[in-house]
């Protein structure tokens, strides 16, 4: 799969979907995958995953699921 270069976080967002769905893995590692094949330093992406509400809480609730931050509170569905 080539990925291109992505500056709007809308179109980041999409190719980090493709990569989750694609490999089968979190948002995370694709975001890590991401950064590594356009051998990029993961704070120039950290500005697009904030920029994306979406994104960001989906990498939230991995991080938490991996016991890698604490988790927050949430309210019920």
């Amino acid at each position: 799969m080539k990925i291109n270069s992505v500056r709007q976080p809308t179109d980041f967002f999409v190719e980090i979907e493709t990569l989750v769905i694609e490999y089968n893995i979190n948002y995370l590692d694709a975001i890590l995958l991401y950064v590594e094949k356009h051998n990029l330093e993961v704070e120039s992406v950290a500005t697009l995953v904030k920029k994306h509400p979406i994104i960001k809480s989906k990498l939230q609730k991995d991080c938490e699921g991996l016991r890698l931050v604490e988790k927050t509170a949430r309210l019920p569905i």
